[in-house]
């Protein structure tokens, strides 16, 4: 009895001992995931701010630039 008392406790400690491991790589992967997402949320942000920057410019010089003239239809 006391034998399978002893297996019974070990394998008991051998689950928790594996499950925590499973615990910790998951959480693990959670915060590598996270740094990931916050990394692509700030080149998308960074990527939009060069682009309106770019459509900003590209309106300034379409209105400082004068309007060509159409030719008459006869």
């Amino acid at each position: 009895m006391s034998s399978d008392r002893a297996r019974a406790d070990e394998a008991q400690r051998n689950a928790r001992n594996y499950f925590a491991k499973d615990k910790q790589q998951l959480s693990a992967a959670l915060i590598e995931r996270q740094k990931a997402d916050a990394a692509e949320v700030a080149k998308t942000a960074r990527l939009r701010a060069l682009r309106l920057a770019k459509e900003a410019a590209d309106r300034a010089a379409a209105a400082a630039k004068p309007p060509t003239p159409r030719a008459k239809r006869s």
